[in-house]
């Protein structure tokens, strides 16, 4: 590869990792003034989870809409629609009235933001294949990763000087910036001669197809639950280490953003290793680091052990979704670049529908206890090995059995 061309590749990821950011940035940013908003709207703990879970919802359920627009229309169009109601959304959750209202408001937000990251993704896709694409996905993840790093440590710098709705005034500034590097950067890569028809039967028909390829489906899963006990964890940490284990909202952010550290840890092991190693094996060994640093994290939240317990196996939790997310995602699109968008959508819905479900559970108990987190992360972690071994690896093997 000449050196304009890794130029240019890598200002491409660059550029697609920008806008994967918008989702962590969604999520992510406002966390730390959870409690802020708790007091401001005299509502307890999990209602103001819940507006994280109706953003959830609203990324996954915008990207099984979006992705296949993307197939049919080409991804520039889409994404710039988006972003101009990205910044509506944004500036509506602003100035919510009431949770209620707030809730409704981040649905929407999420599901603009939900371009971002099904059409980075697909994308990549477009102009990337086997190896290639693990490196230019782990590449995007580099950048993509950093918006967990670095969103709570920016809401907890807008919180120094302003309240909550600052927040999200902030992010519909994002908004804009992401709409004019769309015009100003972004080509077309899904030209019309490969675009397929703007056909709603058709598009079902499509999910069809891939819902019952088992191993796509195996690989969507283990990553999609993976991923899940990530949102818990965000739902979780906030009100664990600022209520029970007393930090201020900057100390907050700074643990926060190392488990941001630990992401971009986990994709660039991928990135650097897939040439000699499957990523099959990759993905195993992740899976298994998950496992692992849970049952640590289940021990110390019963045992209520010190701040650093806790913090070091979340660190190695984190990563491993860092390594399953990056290993699965090549394997997962390999076969499937007519429908990249719809692919990359349904790669992407899982996790944030999932995490929707999982994320409210971690405050059932109260806001005194981090028990649930626990379990919680354990629980994601053995059902992404199972079905990891049901529906992949037993796969391969009859396969093998065949031949």
């Amino acid at each position: 590869m000449t050196k304009r061309k890794q130029w240019n590749v890598i200002g491409l990821a660059l550029l697609l990792g920008v806008f994967s950011t918008l989702g962590p940035f969604t999520i992510d940013m406002y966390l730390p003034a959870f409690p802020e908003i708790a007091a401001m709207f005299n509502t307890n703990a999990s209602l103001v989870q819940f507006s994280l879970t109706a953003c959830l919802l609203g990324l996954g359920v915008g990207q099984l809409v979006v992705g296949p627009i993307s197939d049919a229309h080409g991804r520039r169009k889409p994404l710039l629609i988006s972003m101009v109601a990205y910044i509506i959304c944004s500036l509506a959750c602003a100035y919510s009235p009431n949770i209620g209202m707030l809730i409704l408001f981040r649905f929407t937000q999420g599901f603009a933001a939900s371009a971002g990251i099904v059409i980075s993704r697909a994308i990549a896709r477009d102009l990337y294949s086997g190896h290639e694409l693990t490196k230019f996905f782990s590449l995007l993840l580099l950048v993509g990763n950093l918006g967990p790093l670095a969103a709570p440590i920016a809401g907890s710098g807008v919180l120094t000087f302003t309240s909550w709705p600052g927040v999200f005034i902030s992010l519909a500034i994002l908004g804009v910036f992401l709409y004019i590097m769309t015009q100003w950067r972004l080509k077309e890569t899904n030209p019309p001669e490969k675009r397929v028809a703007p056909n709603f039967k058709l598009q079902l028909r499509g999910y069809g197809t891939m819902l019952r390829d088992r191993k796509f489906v195996g690989y969507m899963l283990a990553q999609g639950i993976m991923t899940a006990g990530v949102f818990a964890y965000v739902a979780g940490t906030p009100f664990i280490y600022q209520n029970i284990y007393g930090v201020s909202p900057t100390v907050f952010s700074i643990l926060f953003a190392s488990n941001g550290i630990s992401l971009i840890i986990g994709s660039q092991i991928v990135g650097r290793m897939s040439h000699r190693i499957p990523e099959q094996t990759l993905l195993l060994s992740g899976l298994w680091l998950a496992l692992i640093s849970s049952v640590v994290v289940v021990v110390v939240t019963i045992a209520q052990g010190p701040l650093f317990a806790l913090v070091l196996p979340l660190f190695f939790f984190v990563c491993s979704i860092g390594i399953t997310s990056t290993a699965a995602f090549p394997l997962a699109m390999e076969s499937q670049s007519k429908m990249a968008g719809s692919a990359a959508a349904l790669l992407g819905v899982v996790p944030f529908v999932l995490g929707a479900l999982v994320a409210p559970i971690v405050g059932i108990a109260g806001e005194d206890t981090a028990v649930p987190l626990g379990l919680t992360l354990l629980g994601t972690s053995i059902v992404a090995v199972v079905t990891y071994f049901l529906l992949v690896a037993k796969k391969d093997q009859n396969s093998a059995q065949t031949h």
